[in-house]
Order: structure tokens, then C-alpha cells, then sequence
């Protein structure tokens, strides 16, 4: 009876372990993606609910993601979306610097564009503001617009 009980928090510790790890080793990546969308969300001058709603569906089925609360990515998305509507100059140039940290990493740079046009999408209109938004953090992460249809 002891032996499960040491082998189950054991299991449960390592558990929790890896999921720390996990956030560290993704926290740009998780700021990188939520200022992005933040970008997005903003440039048609709403930033829609449906818009927040599919960030988070995202958020809570990616594998390198998950491991952040809800809680902890609308927070992060509330002070990037903050400096939009104190001056929407600021908060562009706030979220693109926090994009920018992904500039050497190719693979989560691609893959933040792509999680970037389906949310922008996601209200039913991909607009031609949003299109320019997704082109500037492509020249942010110095990657080609045309690689994703920009």
C-alpha cells in the first residue's frame, strides 16, 4: 500500500516537474503568440470575441502550450491589448518586440504566423488590415508574406 502511494507521487511530482520545464521553455513562444494575436486581433478595430475564443481553443491544444492556464494567457493578452487602446502606436511596437524574441528560431516563428491567420480568420473575415498586420510580423521574424499566401 505504501509502495503505490510513494510510486503515484512520485509519478505525480515528475509530472508536474515536466510541466514547469515545459513553460519555462515556452514562455516566449506563449508571449511571442499572444502579442501576435494581439497584433491581429486589433488591426481591423475590434478585437472580437470569437478572436479571443480561438486563441484560447489554440492555447488548450497545443502540445507545446497547454501546460499555461487560461488564466495566466488572457492575462498576458489583457496587458498587451492594454497599450492598443492606451496608443495603438505603443502597443504595436510593445507586441512586436515581444515577437521579435522568436526571430532565430524559424520553426515557432512559421508556425506563430499560421496560429496568427487562423485566428485572424476566425470572426468569419481575414480582413486586408489583419493581411497587413500578419505581413509586418512576417518582416518582424524576418520571414517571406509569401510563404503564407500574404
Amino acid at each position: 500500500m505504501a509502495l503505490e502511494w510513494l510510486k503515484k507521487n512520485v509519478a505525480d511530482a515528475r509530472q508536474r516537474v515536466a510541466e514547469e520545464v515545459s513553460k519555462f521553455k515556452n514562455r516566449d513562444f506563449m508571449e511571442a503568440t499572444v502579442a501576435a494575436i494581439a497584433i491581429i486581433s486589433a488591426a481591423d478595430g475590434d478585437i472580437s470575441s470569437a478572436e479571443k475564443q480561438k486563441m484560447i481553443k489554440y492555447f488548450e491544444s497545443s502540445n507545446e502550450l497547454k501546460a499555461f492556464k487560461s488564466a495566466d494567457v488572457i492575462a498576458f493578452f489583457k496587458s498587451i491589448t492594454e497599450k492598443f487602446e492606451f496608443d495603438a502606436s505603443i502597443g504595436r511596437a510593445e507586441a512586436l518586440k515581444v515577437i521579435g524574441k522568436l526571430r532565430s528560431n524559424v520553426d515557432a516563428a512559421r508556425l506563430l504566423v499560421r496560429v496568427c491567420c487562423v485566428v485572424g480568420a476566425s470572426d468569419g473575415n481575414f480582413d486586408s488590415a489583419e493581411k497587413a498586420a500578419a505581413v509586418t510580423i512576417c518582416k518582424e521574424l524576418n520571414l517571406n508574406p509569401v510563404d503564407f499566401e500574404l
